[in-house]
């Protein structure tokens, strides 16, 4: 069963960076699109970006396009979210979720994913 587990939040300035780590306790990422979502406060949880199974296929929200970048090691089990240039508005919760299968890639609704971790807290703050 896939367990993701994330790491990597903090306290930052605006400006600064953090990257997030999302590993895979059962050790079976491969072979699963694993996508990165965030949920601040009093407001819904939403898609981030997503990165395929073999990594070919990178997808980011306009609201992080540019600023953040996704990438994964395999034979580590691991998806890193590289978070650049960071804005008070990129505050939230940050959870790594994985899906058994979707309709269409990127599958951007929290409802299409069955693996969740139990998120990092990020906060943007001067």
């Amino acid at each position: 069963q896939v367990q993701p587990v994330e790491s990597g939040g903090g306290l930052v300035q605006p400006g600064a960076s953090l990257n997030l780590s999302c590993t895979d306790s059962g050790r079976i990422f491969l072979g699963y699109t694993v996508s990165w979502f965030r949920q601040a406060p009093g407001k819904e949880r939403e898609f981030v970006a997503a990165i395929s199974w073999s990594a070919h296929n990178i997808y980011y929200e306009d609201s992080v396009k540019g600023r953040f970048a996704l990438s994964r090691d395999n034979a580590k089990g691991t998806v890193n979210l590289q978070m650049n240039n960071l804005k008070v508005e990129d505050t939230a919760i940050y959870y790594c979720a994985a899906p058994e299968s979707w309709k269409s890639w990127p599958p951007k609704s929290p409802t299409e994913y069955e693996y969740w971790g139990q998120g990092t807290q990020v906060t943007v703050s001067s």
